[in-house]
């Protein structure tokens, strides 16, 4: 029988309760002999001390003569003295310093003379140009205490002491099982309705990152049997176990229940969004966390529940996460029941932190490769609005927040090339992309919340693109338009065209389905203006309201054929091999204020507009014009 209780834990009060039955388990740091030469990065659990002093011998630091300090003390420029061949010794740097004598005087302050004897032109004091026995380090001194990190220097400091070996912590070894029927290995072919198991792939990474030592097993199906089994093999050899997928409270939800039946389930839900359908367990003294599927969320719980129990298993905390103040560009909702973490977009702009909300789902792993950081909204809040300063904990080094350059408005695919080549141009320069929409683009840079928009905003009165809509939304001087391409835009339809579509007014047969762009979208007032030209009503166009963000999200739907026809680029529509009817060409550009032209973001964005790699890489996307590239105009 299935595992059925769902709880709504409050996170701070889960973890702490959790990791007080963990401890109460024996859960504790374990440690090892391990090489000197192979500790890098590991934690150590006993103090290292020096098995012999550094240096074990008084040797000359420089170049010079050994000689007794007390008969140099009459020396100086204006009375030197002259040493006999058996009052010094010729010694180099390092060379061993003998007993008789206790100074060496640098070659520079000798003169040689007939007969071995020297002339010398300062005196020197006891010691002086001497590394004297355990001037670095005394046999029997502490190299580093308990809980320190072994350094690329450490390794070299205690090789010259005679340490050989260290007493280390053991790095915590982490069982990750990936269960579910409908996911296959990345490397197989999938098929329709499977999904590729990347879970374990992100989670080993993630260990790594922590110290760990990951073991990947085979993709356990839903069987209770299978997955029980699984378990076992894995408490025998690991510190931690992860069962990943399964633990909601599903028909197919097996991991609470699993849990439940070898050991102990401790918690089973967290009132957090995402990664609610958390297990907490104890099966065999050892801690087993179901893990949700869904990989924003999976990866939230390694962070907040694995990267703990990797603290106490390793001796020490990791660093905090670097927390930043910034300015929400839109309003969050929030459920009250939940501790929200809010993936975000973070960019300095006009000197101020601006974060920028994702609105994707828990199942959007690749919106976390474009997180820069999480907002957190507390449980009983309703959210935050638009404006709100609030605590962003970055994901991002904050030198890359700061270097980047900010690009909002209309979605092109010759956006992810010129990101490319200002990375290639300046390596150090990061360059963040949304695609809001022309008009909305237009509204970010005169709210400050960009630094360039992609426009291309159609007058329906005097049939040109952009001019008017800035001189209505800004002041004169206040902008500057960089013109990037011309581009032709049309329909968008599967390939071999199979429902005959000639026109826009094909479009009203309520056999075509239709995919649109979004409010504020230059395509899709493009589309507006091309059907009221038309005289035809929108609401006879079966799927006006479906939108998608991007032309290529329109000649995706296209293609994976739940939509027959959408309005896009050319350059979209070839990426899939898809048919395309040709309405009308366009002007793309950018958008920017006037007081940012002189800044080095923009000097580097317009060079990598002219670039010829870049024009080679848009005339392979085909469908594009480009003979006034990177100007730049005040308006």
């Amino acid at each position: 029988m299935n595992y059925k209780y769902l709880s709504n834990t409050e996170l701070t009060a889960a973890v702490a309760e959790y990791m007080e039955i963990l401890i109460e388990n024996g859960i504790a740091p374990k440690e090892e002999l391990i090489p000197v030469e192979k500790s890098l990065n590991r934690i150590l659990s006993k103090a290292v001390y020096a098995k012999i002093s550094n240096p074990n011998y008084n040797s000359g630091a420089m170049d010079g003569l050994a000689v007794k300090a007390q008969s140099t003390f009459n020396a100086d420029e204006t009375n030197p003295l002259i040493l006999e061949k058996t009052d010094y010794l010729r010694v180099d740097t390092g060379d061993i310093l003998p007993k008789e004598y206790d100074a060496v005087i640098m070659v520079e302050d000798v003169v040689d003379m007939e007969d071995g004897k020297i002339k010398i032109l300062n005196a020197v004091s006891p010691w002086q140009n001497v590394r004297q026995i355990g001037e670095d380090i005394c046999e029997g001194e502490m190299i580093l205490p308990s809980f320190s990190r072994v350094t690329s220097a450490f390794i070299g400091a205690a090789l010259s002491c005679g340490v050989t070996q260290i007493w280390a912590l053991k790095r915590p070894v982490i069982a990750l099982i990936p269960t579910g029927d409908e996911i296959v290995s990345p490397f197989a072919e999938k098929k329709e309705g499977e999904i590729f198991e990347t879970n374990g792939y992100t989670f080993s990474a993630l260990a790594l990152e922590y110290g760990c030592v990951p073991i990947r097993y085979d993709i356990v199906k839903d069987n209770l049997d299978d997955i029980k089994q699984a378990v076992m093999k894995a408490v025998d050899v690991s510190d931690i176990v992860c069962l990943i997928g399964g633990s909601s409270a599903g028909r197919d939800d097996l991991s609470a229940s699993v849990v439940s039946q070898l050991g102990k389930v401790v918690i089973h839900g967290l009132a957090i969004k995402p990664g609610k359908p958390c297990v907490l367990g104890v099966v065999a003294n050892k801690p087993v966390i179901g893990i949700p599927g869904y990989p924003v969320s999976g990866i939230l719980i390694f962070r907040l529940i694995v990267k703990k129990i990797v603290e106490v298993l390793n001796g020490v905390k990791f660093d905090a996460p670097e927390i930043i103040q910034a300015e929400l560009t839109k309003k969050i909702v929030s459920s009250l029941k939940y501790e929200e973490f809010v993936r975000v977009k973070v960019g300095l702009i006009d000197g101020k932190y601006k974060a920028f909300p994702f609105n994707k789902g828990a199942g959007a792993v690749t919106s976390l490769v474009k997180t820069d950081g999480i907002v957190r909204i507390p449980q009983n809040f309703e959210g935050y609005n638009e404006g709100k300063v609030t605590d962003v904990e970055l994901l991002r080094k904050k030198e890359e927040i700061d270097n980047a350059l900010i690009i909002g408005g209309s979605h092109d695919p010759l956006i992810d090339e010129i990101i490319d080549i200002c990375r290639i141009n300046n390596r150090e320069m990061y360059v963040s992309s949304s695609n809001i929409g022309s008009m909305a683009g237009l509204m970010a840079i005169k709210r400050k919340e960009a630094h360039l928009a992609g426009i291309h905003l159609l007058d329906e009165e005097s049939g040109s693109y952009n001019i008017n809509y800035i001189k209505e939304h800004f002041s004169e001087g206040e902008t500057a338009l960089i013109k990037c391409v011309k581009r032709i835009q049309g329909i968008i339809v599967e390939r071999g065209n199979p429902k005959n579509i000639k026109s826009i007014r094909d479009l009203t047969n309520p056999d075509i389905r239709y995919v649109n762009r979004q409010m504020g979208s230059g395509t899709r007032i493009l589309f507006d203006f091309e059907l009221k030209k038309s005289d035809i009503n929108p609401r006879s166009i079966n799927g006006y309201d479906r939108v998608e963000n991007t032309h290529i999200a329109v000649s995706l739907a296209v293609k994976s054929r739940t939509a027959d026809a959408g309005l896009g680029v050319y350059s979209a529509s070839k990426i899939y091999g898809l048919d395309f009817i040709p309405i009308t060409e366009e002007e793309y550009d950018f958008l920017t204020l006037e007081r940012f032209v002189s800044d080095k973001k923009l000097d580097i964005f317009v060079k990598s507009l002219k670039n010829p790699d870049f024009i080679k890489r848009i005339y392979r996307l085909g469908g594009y014009s480009y003979d006034k590239i990177g100007d730049l105009t005040i308006i």
